[in-house]
């Protein structure tokens, strides 16, 4: 079993990344053999419309343009599970993730009929590290981020999101201008909740690697 856990957020020590190297830590727990990549420290844009992986006599799934993500692709394809971790930044998640998914998806998808070329299976975890409220997530967010990573169905897995609510933005906030925020809440909730956050992402990078099997 091989898993690659990539980091879409620019912060490699801080709630997202925190998430995502637990579930790594649950996947390892499952006998998994893991890679963990930042996407920040890549160089690739969103997809370039080459059409390359739509020529014929090419090889399907592959992403031709020559960046530093084309390699990581082909080992997403490769792979058997794919975790995802990201921070929502003004509603949405960060570009770096939304380049990773036109590229993924693009090149599995066919223009003959608009069925997936890949056949085989990755299973699919997204952690979403955010400020918001959880009870906001569930009313203005979720069904968004569901519809939006619909497309890693076409992973031929099973793809589940794990929403992290109401984080801890800083270490101290009286050095920034953030008086909307109540630091005594968000140090509660982080002292209380953060800890099944990661406890669930891990239980999560177990079960997505076979340890439910």
């Amino acid at each position: 079993m091989k898993a690659i856990f990539l980091n879409g957020s620019p912060r490699k020590n801080w709630n997202t990344a925190q998430m995502l190297k637990s579930a790594e830590q649950g996947a390892q727990s499952a006998g998994a053999q893991t890679e963990y990549l930042e996407l920040f420290d890549l160089t690739y844009t969103g997809c370039r419309s080459c059409l390359a992986c739509k020529r014929k006599g090419l090889m399907r799934c592959k992403c031709y343009w020559k960046d530093d993500l084309s390699p990581v692709i082909d080992r997403i394809f490769a792979s058997d599970a794919l975790f995802i971790g990201s921070p929502i930044y003004l509603g949405d998640i960060t570009s770096q993730v939304h380049a990773l998914i036109e590229r993924l998806h693009f090149c599995a998808l066919s223009y003959d009929d608009y069925s997936n070329y890949f056949t085989g299976k990755v299973n699919v975890g997204i952690i979403l590290t955010m400020n918001a409220p959880f009870q906001l997530y569930v009313n203005w967010y979720k069904t968004v981020m569901e519809k939006q990573h619909e497309s890693f169905r076409a992973l031929n897995g099973t793809v589940e999101i794990l929403p992290c609510c109401d984080t801890l933005q800083v270490n101290d906030y009286s050095r920034y201008n953030m008086a909307s925020f109540s630091e005594a809440h968000k140090r509660a909730v982080h002292e209380t909740e953060f800890p099944k956050d990661l406890e669930a992402a891990y239980k999560m990078g177990w079960r997505l690697t076979g340890g439910n099997e």
